[in-house]
């Protein structure tokens, strides 16, 4: 069995992936872009891998090939109809990391809330050593009691934010991004009605023809001018552009962003222009990558290839 791991290095060189090799032949790549794929794949069983392209012009010539694994719970880098037709199965791994983007998430929002950027620099600049007074305050912060929490995507990740945020004293409204949520907790609105009450607004949801570009212009004039906006979804569901244009002209307060359009940050990227951090945080992509949660995708998805290999279909998402 020949299973090659296209980015081993996506879940951290500090994680241990020697668990495959009691299972075949590993061959381990540390990272891999699209033009290197094919020749990658042309002689794997099982292929293991993240944000690297898998479509007809990579696999094509992978006639061996069986099994797509994902070190995520995306699978939009995969064809999945052509896998289908070819008989490949592929297999995400779900509800691995909900603790670490819940917790992200309000890291984020307590740095802007609190503006914390601030007041670290204006304590080691010296300026808060060199005051007559005990304190410094100079830029505003509320709290989160009592303010309208409004959510996209009411998954494992979202109802976990609302359960912390509600511990807060918040009140959480939600937008079903798929038009199908089954959640009964939580009051449910409309897009619009989400937009104008929220006090803060986080982002949980898959990316899809529904949610691309969900957060556009129109949407961002709809919001409070107080609102903070938070991304730890796709990068597509805002759009990048609008959004620096909103933040320009105060449509919000500000933004917290683990995810863009394009990643890494694109040169032209205008969100890479704004250097106010009380306005805007952008962080690379990380709101998933606790230790603990680096940890349980290795270990899901030598689960899912196990069942496979018993027959078992495990995570499937193209059965």
């Amino acid at each position: 069995m020949n299973i090659v791991i296209l980015e081993r290095n996506s879940v951290g060189t500090d994680i241990d992936v020697s668990c495959y090799e009691k299972l075949g032949d590993v061959k381990l790549y540390a990272n891999t872009v699209e033009h290197q794929v094919a020749e990658r794949v042309a002689d794997a069983d099982i292929v293991i891998g993240n944000k690297a392209p898998m479509n007809e012009n990579t696999l094509r010539d992978a006639k061996r090939l069986k099994l797509i694994c994902l070190f995520s719970t995306g699978y939009d880098c995969v064809d999945l109809e052509y896998c289908k037709s070819r008989g490949i199965k592929v297999a995400n791994v779900v509800d691995y990391c909900t603790d670490a983007v819940s917790q992200h998430t309000f890291a984020m929002l307590f740095y802007l809330l609190e503006h914390l950027r601030h007041y670290d620099d204006y304590v080691k600049s010296g300026e808060y050593g060199a005051q007559d007074r005990f304190s410094n305050f100079d830029l505003p912060f509320v709290e989160l009691a009592g303010k309208t929490w409004g959510i996209v995507g009411m998954g494992h990740i979202g109802r976990r934010v609302a359960g912390i945020a509600q511990a807060f004293g918040c009140k959480v409204i939600f937008y079903s991004a798929s038009g199908k949520s089954s959640c009964t907790e939580y009051e449910r609105v409309e897009l619009d009605e989400l937009l104008a009450r929220s006090d803060i607004l986080s982002l949980h949801c898959p990316l899809s023809e529904r949610t691309k570009g969900l957060i556009d212009k129109a949407a961002l004039q709809k919001m409070k001018r107080t609102a903070i906006l938070l991304n730890v979804a796709r990068g597509a569901v805002i759009d990048n552009a609008d959004l620096y244009w909103a933040l320009q002209n105060r449509e919000i307060a500000a933004a917290g962003l683990d995810v863009l359009e394009k990643e890494p940050i694109a040169s032209d990227n205008l969100l890479g222009r704004i250097k106010d951090s009380d306005r805007l945080l952008i962080t690379p992509h990380l709101a998933w990558a606790s230790i603990e949660a680096r940890t349980r995708i290795v270990a899901e998805v030598l689960e899912n290839i196990k069942a496979w290999l018993q027959g078992t279909d495990r995570n499937i998402v193209n059965p």
